[in-house]
């Protein structure tokens, strides 16, 4: 079992290591772009086929292909909202709310997701780590499998946890090395780092811990922070 939770010793040579806010915030913009370009340019495809005067027998496909790649556009823009940024006017979630918006995620991925959320409602940050850990956790079972969210007020804190199982269950080594608040692997691209790291620095600022844990065919994610 590897656990990926930071030391003090580790934390303390990242933050000299790490990218600046302005890089982080470009690597953020980047991820969230990758995520958006493939249900638009399906949509664009789709468009240029009604356009097509020789595709006119695709026109049924073409409706369908737009549809389908609308909604996803749709429910990727309202996790990312509360996910990256947070609803700023919002400071306490319905977890039901929540659990719309990540099914809305696994709906495109291989993975289920069973929600197990008894807390009544979660703060900003409690929200953001549970979303952003439910969309690690899909992308950690690239073969499919489930993933089970849990958080539960427990005394003046809220801990989360997500368990994914699965065949071929993975913690990326830029994953890992993200979450806790360490430099990006030298030879990776950092659009998974960067969504790790992200969630590392909200939950450190809210005076939390977030940490993964890989063994064979599950890997567990969780956070604990304050209860504000």
């Amino acid at each position: 079992m590897t656990d990926v939770s930071p030391s003090a010793e580790s934390q303390s040579a990242a933050v000299d290591a790490t990218p600046g806010a302005a890089q982080i915030a470009a690597y953020l913009a980047a991820r969230m772009c990758h995520d958006f370009i493939s249900p638009v340019s399906a949509i664009v495809s789709g468009l240029d086929l009604l356009e097509d005067p020789d595709a006119q027998d695709m026109r049924e496909d073409a409706m369908g292909l737009i549809a389908a790649s609308g909604r996803k556009l749709a429910e990727m823009l309202a996790f990312t909202r509360v996910a990256f940024g947070a609803s700023a006017s919002a400071e306490t979630f319905d977890p039901r709310d929540l659990e719309a918006l990540a099914q809305g995620v696994f709906r495109h991925q291989r993975a289920e997701l069973e929600w197990a959320v008894e807390a009544a409602s979660l703060d900003k940050a409690s929200a953001r780590t549970a979303l952003n850990l439910a969309q690690l956790a899909g992308a950690a079972l690239p073969l499919g499998g489930k993933a089970r969210l849990q958080a539960v007020h427990d005394g003046g804190a809220t801990v989360i946890a997500v368990e994914a199982i699965g065949p071929k269950a993975r913690l990326r080594p830029d994953i890992a090395a993200g979450l806790a608040g360490e430099k990006l692997p030298d030879g990776m691209m950092h659009g998974h780092w960067v969504q790790a790291y992200y969630v590392h620095l909200f939950v450190a600022e809210a005076s939390g811990r977030v940490f993964a844990e890989a063994d064979e065919e599950k890997i567990t994610f969780a956070a604990t922070l304050p209860s504000s």
